[in-house]
């Protein structure tokens, strides 16, 4: 059976394999939490439960419970021990109610958007579960195994089994998995889509109220296997890593557009693959952390470092932000692909009004290499009309006509290093030819495409035109001059010394987030000041960070990598040969935070 759908990976279990070679991209960056911290298999976990009385095995929708079951009941078997499993799938309404309970969440059938739910993992049971097991029957141990189980018992022992969010994507995609509650798998666009608006935001939500209670995460993306850890040795990770750097587990995904240069720069990507569209570098609600330990490995999803540890991370903006990560690098590659949709994102108030999202999602677009012929497409042109504008692309969309889009967009030149400002409402799409580094608020599905050049979907599929959202949020008065002056960063040099500056790329006044480029030859100092800086190398071959608690890594060309606020004091040396690092960061205040703060920690 195909379990998982995509050309990319599993994860090695051990370090061994998961080597890349340090002189390129590491598509598995390592966070060693010291030696036998890390388990692997059924049987230390058996032996571990063996010795309770009642254990809760709690986790996230895509687990493979059956798998977990039986390969646990080996184990037991082989210890003569005796179990009563009790199901909290017994327990849930049946999937059309639960259909009906979250229908007012998923939008229209032929919507690919929703609204964020506000309902919470109880109501998804039509049984109390603290009322429904007794763990009175005479066995040598219970477990109650699925997701909710810690709401079984305020006291016993919890396992809580963890899924990557893109391994979770791989499994619905090959039908072996399906949303929180349904028996049977729907199509891929309306799972993804009932995910991101419902089971994404329950299930965190009721994880993040269990951090005091875990006794052992686990990883089970593997089918066969687990590995495991106490879950005080991985908050003892977490602290660490929020003194120092870290980086997320990059991965990989085709698109329409997509094209070959990271295919051509990624070691170990399937090169057998169509395209690379995307590159999801630091998309926090998609990305985990890789864990190691006596050459062990296993994944955490990036959510519980912002749980365990988010004021550190975030510093002085962790009021503002909460539990979310506020800062989106990933890359868009279209060399030898075709250009993005024309496109445009939400409002804050449409995106809060509409969807139920906290933010918006403003971008920016740093052209990490092009070719010579590279363009992008940024703002309208002087005179634009829209009820013109929008009689074109309607029919485009309805009957199929070509538009001509440089009648009404502009189209600029693109050269390495140059920054792109796409604040909300603005009309723009990157044209073929670049890889882009895309800077982002970190909202990332809202776009609304109102003309994607008449072609298809990897799936031969005409891809959704969403005309009416982006006619309620396109900004015409960005148009004309003024959007070279106001949407092309213009950078200037604003410190420097013997061997480095810094260059600050501004950007617009509606993104709370600025950009500084560091270029230097030896090294430099950097101080988070109190906030969190998301860094990229993008010239050069390397860098190497020495945080102020002496530990050292090193950050090779394309790689992005997190500075949290509470690393204080760190030194880039880039050994000898100049180097050019992007350094994005929270602005110290902006009219938005006011806005964001009482509903981020909700």
């Amino acid at each position: 059976m195909i379990w998982r759908e995509t050309t990319q990976a599993l994860l090695p279990e051990r370090m061994a394999a998961a080597s890349t070679g340090r002189d390129s991209y590491n598509r598995y960056p390592v966070h060693p939490l010291g030696n036998g911290k890390i388990n692997n298999g059924y049987q230390s976990l058996a032996k571990w439960m063996a010795a309770q009385q009642t254990v809760l095995i709690d986790g996230y929708t895509g687990v493979f419970w059956s798998i977990v079951q039986t390969r646990l009941e080996a184990e037991f078997e082989q210890m003569g021990i005796r179990v009563k499993w009790h199901f909290m799938v017994s327990l849930m309404k049946d999937a059309y109610s639960i259909e009906e309970m979250v229908r007012p969440f998923t939008g229209a059938a032929d919507d690919v958007w929703g609204t964020c739910t506000t309902l919470q993992l109880q109501d998804f049971f039509e049984q109390n579960p603290s009322t429904a097991f007794s763990f009175n029957e005479p066995f040598d141990l219970h477990i109650v195994l699925g997701t909710g189980a810690a709401l079984a018992s305020d006291t016993a022992p919890l396992v809580y089994l963890e899924l990557p969010k893109n391994e979770l994507q791989y499994r619905m995609r090959a039908g072996t998995a399906t949303n929180f509650g349904d028996m049977e798998p729907s199509g891929t666009t309306a799972m993804y889509k009932r995910f991101y608006f419902v089971d994404r935001l329950v299930l965190n939500h009721y994880k993040r109220t269990l951090l005091p209670r875990i006794h052992i995460l686990a990883d089970t993306q593997w089918p066969e296997s687990i590995a495991w850890a106490y879950h005080p040795d991985i908050l003892q990770g977490i602290r660490e890593m929020t003194q120092s750097v870290f980086r997320v587990r990059p991965w990989f995904e085709a698109g329409a557009w997509g094209g070959q240069w990271l295919k051509q720069h990624i070691e170990g990507i399937d090169r057998q693959e169509v395209n690379y569209a995307w590159s999801f570098e630091l998309i926090v609600p998609e990305n985990g952390v890789i864990l190691e330990s006596d050459g062990w490995l296993m994944e955490i999803p990036f959510e519980w470092m912002m749980y365990a540890a988010g004021d550190a991370i975030l510093g002085k903006h962790a009021p503002v932000f909460g539990y979310e990560f506020p800062v989106r690098f990933d890359f868009l590659d279209t060399f030898d692909g075709g250009n993005l949709s024309v496109q445009c994102h939400p409002t804050l108030t449409y995106i809060r009004k509409v969807f139920g999202e906290t933010f918006t999602q403003d971008e920016t677009y740093y052209i990490l290499d092009c070719k010579e012929d590279a363009t992008v497409y940024l703002g309208f042109r002087e005179g634009t009309d829209p009820a013109t504008f929008r009689t074109k692309l309607e029919n485009s969309r309805d009957l199929g006509l070509p538009v001509a889009v440089t009648d009404f967009v502009q189209q600029h030149p693109a050269g390495k290093h140059d920054l792109f400002l796409i604040p909300n409402g603005t009309v723009h799409s990157a044209g073929a030819g670049n890889l882009v580094l895309e800077i982002s608020a970190t909202p990332y599905i809202f776009t609304f495409k109102m003309y994607d050049w008449l072609r298809p979907g990897l799936d031969g599929k005409p891809r959704a035109i969403n005309i009416e959202h982006a006619f309620h949020n396109l900004d015409f008065s960005r148009q004309g001059a003024a959007v070279k002056a106001s949407l092309i960063s213009c950078p200037a040099t604003i410190d420097q010394g013997n061997d480095w500056q810094v260059i600050h790329l501004p950007t617009h006044t509606a993104h709370f987030y600025d950009v500084h480029r560091l270029e230097f030859t030896g090294s430099m100092e950097i101080s988070t000041g109190n906030s969190c800086l998301v860094m990229m190398v993008v010239e050069g071959t390397g860098v190497e960070v020495i945080t102020a608690n002496g530990h050292r890594v090193v950050f090779r060309y394309a790689e992005t990598f997190v500075i949290p606020a509470n690393a204080v004091l760190c030194r880039l040396d880039s050994r000898g040969a100049p180097v050019k690092v992007i350094k994005a960061f929270l602005k110290s205040a902006h009219p938005v935070f006011d806005i964001i703060a009482p509903q981020a920690s909700l």
